[in-house]
């Protein structure tokens, strides 16, 4: 899991869209309704792609070289890159309900002070786990 990046062909369609896809991924298409969207659109396949490919434990393709890529008239190539780890985390953001423990002055000091224990408690864990 990780950062991935691949190279996308990206062909000019009416009214200024494109459609994308990657060579090197198996199904991995999408468009795009100008060219800042299908960037976007492209990273979000991407991701989203190798994400269930590493759920599945599958191979993860290599990436071709961009020169190595056939464009026809029109298309042209670009690199894409993604980060699965993030695009989970903006992904799956549900709330999963903890119990734990504190001793019960704590409790009270913090109860006091207005502290709201599920953020505290998520950022301490973003920075024991370095995710900031």
């Amino acid at each position: 899991m990780g950062k991935y990046v691949y190279p996308a062909v990206f062909t000019p369609e009416e009214a200024g869209k494109y459609s994308v896809y990657f060579p090197d991924i198996d199904g991995c298409y999408t468009c795009g309704d100008d060219l800042a969207d299908g960037m976007e659109m492209a990273e979000d396949a991407l991701a989203l792609m190798l994400t269930h490919l590493e759920d599945e434990q599958r191979e993860i393709p290599s990436a071709s070289a961009i020169n190595d890529l056939l464009v026809h008239d029109g298309e042209f190539a670009s690199y894409i890159s993604c980060d699965t780890v993030l695009y989970r985390h903006l992904m799956n953001n549900t709330a999963v309900k903890k119990t734990l423990s504190i001793p019960s002055w704590l409790n009270d000091s913090a109860v006091a002070a207005g502290i709201n224990f599920s953020q505290v408690l998520q950022d301490a864990l973003k920075e024991q786990l370095h995710l900031r």
